[in-house]
């Protein structure tokens, strides 16, 4: 009974999560209604989501509004750019969607292309800039270099991104409940969601430090921990050992400490060092 008002208790613990799952919606719900902050506000979730896959989280609002302040002219900019490239796609569709013809169909592939990559981009770009220092440029730049050397890991956050809308448009009841949903946690848990495989993405970019770099079958003794004896040891058989040597150490494993190091560069796609 006394492990149930444990705050260490599964049931503590995921409550809590829930809580900041609900607090971190609303946060981002109402930073986006002016509507120009949207961008600002999907980069402090991913920001705050990040920190929570690490245990970092601490504060949710503290986090969040760290991140929305310290990104917001630049995810602004880039939030500007979407949303204008986003009409532009959609009266596109509904031009597309009166007109008839086999050059029609031409047209209507591409627009669905460059639609999908729209939505890729849309998703890494703020989570790139949430996690690294950089110029607009090179932030589009990596993310798309990111997007194709992660393109098995992409498929799965367009299929988050797409697939909760679609089930919340089947029907009226659908709708009806999944707006309230979306409105309770919607936005932060499919963040969540998406987040887990954005840290798997961007560790194969951070800056290595000197102990990750170090190949731990490559080690070597210190002379402190080198055990001098004074008189050699007779073993069972009385055959003599020698003083000097030093016992056998097990190599120790690199340290996997996630780093905060802003990455300057445009990022290697096959895994090396390339930038919150």
């Amino acid at each position: 009974m006394r492990n149930l008002f444990n705050m260490d208790n599964p049931l503590f613990r995921f409550l809590s999560k829930v809580a900041d799952m609900m607090i971190l919606n609303l946060l981002f719900i109402l930073c986006s209604i002016p509507v120009f902050t949207i961008g600002a506000s999907m980069t402090a979730m991913y920001y705050t989501c990040l920190k929570m896959l690490d245990n970092e989280e601490g504060y949710i609002s503290r986090n969040f509004f760290h991140s929305f302040k310290e990104n917001f002219k630049q995810a602004t900019v880039c939030w500007l750019f979407f949303l204008v490239t986003g009409v532009v796609l959609a009266a596109d569709i509904m031009i597309l969607r009166g007109m008839t013809g086999s050059f029609t169909k031409v047209i209507a592939v591409a627009v669905l292309a460059l639609a999908v990559l729209y939505l890729i981009m849309l998703n890494y770009v703020f989570a790139v800039l949430s996690r690294f220092y950089n110029s607009t440029k090179n932030t589009f730049k990596n993310a798309l270099i990111m997007a194709i050397a992660s393109f098995p890991f992409t498929m799965v956050i367009l299929v988050l991104t797409i697939a909760p809308v679609l089930v919340t448009l089947i029907n009226g009841y659908t709708i009806w409940y999944g707006l309230m949903v979306w409105i309770l946690v919607g936005f932060s848990v499919t963040a969540y969601g998406k987040c887990w495989f954005f840290a798997r993405i961007f560790k194969k970019f951070m800056p290595k430090t000197e102990e990750e770099e170090k190949d731990p079958d490559d080690w070597v003794l210190d002379e402190d921990e080198v055990i001098k004896a004074d008189a050699p040891l007779m073993l069972d058989d009385d055959a003599p050992a020698a003083a000097d040597e030093a016992p056998e150490a097990a190599p120790v494993p690199a340290d996997e400490t996630r780093t905060d190091t802003p990455v300057d560069e445009e990022p290697d796609p096959a895994g090396e060092n390339s930038e919150e």
